[in-house]
């Protein structure tokens, strides 16, 4: 797909938790937003840090077509970040869009699909539960948090399919990591897709392959150049050595090196 530098307006600005924002942005003309694909990222430029000289990659939330948005779901873990989530309504970001590749789709829409997000690993499952839906699939997502107040946008959710909740102190939903929950012993899944803690989709993979489920990883390596330039992101699979942010960043878990 042909790659874009934009400086793209903030819309609007929300504050989910202390440490995350839900930026809203869209293009300064009207002009409409270069189309996108559910597990693509972005790498944002962060302008007013001094410590901070690399852009940074985030995933892409969601698209919507209607009010010409793109939804950027940051977390607040270092200076970038955080200076990123300073944005206010109408200041310029500049970004490059859209990087990497993204989630493939099974043949038979009749499949079990199951979503399965951790953390801020939620943020690609939403664009992608969206997509699957509009497609005719029926996505189930399956999301992680060490609490309550760390469960972000259950709303848009639910509103796209059945959706489970583990978490860790069992504040909401059950007790527990999102592999030991129930909804795996009740029903089989065709295709599983997970982002998230590196630990974490490294037990949703066993579990896929223990129960002979196609499953697909969106890999959160540190990625500087986001074009496969600085080889920071470097991935080892069955191929060898490759870039997650060229090559991936979803990945087949049979392609991986995992021991799992």
């Amino acid at each position: 797909m042909k790659k874009y530098v934009l400086d793209l307006k903030v819309n609007t600005k929300t504050h989910l938790h202390e440490n995350y924002v839900l930026l809203k942005f869209t293009t300064q003309n009207g002009e409409q937003l270069p189309d996108m694909l559910p597990g693509q990222f972005v790498e944002v430029r962060i302008d007013g840090s001094p410590t901070t000289f690399l852009r940074r990659p985030i995933s892409i939330n969601y698209v919507d077509k209607k009010s010409n948005e793109l939804w950027l779901l940051i977390q607040l873990v270092g200076a970038g970040t955080r200076q990123l989530a300073m944005a206010e309504p109408g200041n310029i970001v500049n970004m490059v869009l859209p990087l990497g590749n993204s989630f493939t789709f099974p043949e038979n829409k009749r499949n079990e699909l199951l979503l399965i997000g951790g953390g801020v690993g939620i943020a690609p499952m939403l664009y992608l539960g969206q997509t699957l839906k509009n497609k005719g699939y029926t996505p189930s997502f399956l999301l992680g948090a060490r609490s309550i107040r760390d469960i972000l946008q259950l709303k848009e959710f639910k509103s796209l399919g059945e959706t489970y909740i583990t978490t860790e102190d069992g504040s909401l939903g059950e007790r527990g990591y999102v592999t030991q929950h129930s909804v795996l012993q009740k029903i089989h899944f065709d295709y599983i897709y997970t982002c998230g803690p590196k630990p974490m989709m490294m037990a949703v993979a066993k579990y896929a392959r223990n129960n002979n489920i196609c499953c697909e990883v969106s890999l959160e390596n540190m990625m500087a150049c986001g074009i496969g330039a600085c080889l920071c992101c470097v991935e080892n699979t069955i191929e060898g050595h490759v870039c997650v942010c060229k090559e991936g960043p979803i990945f087949n878990i049979n392609k991986l090196s995992w021991q799992i």
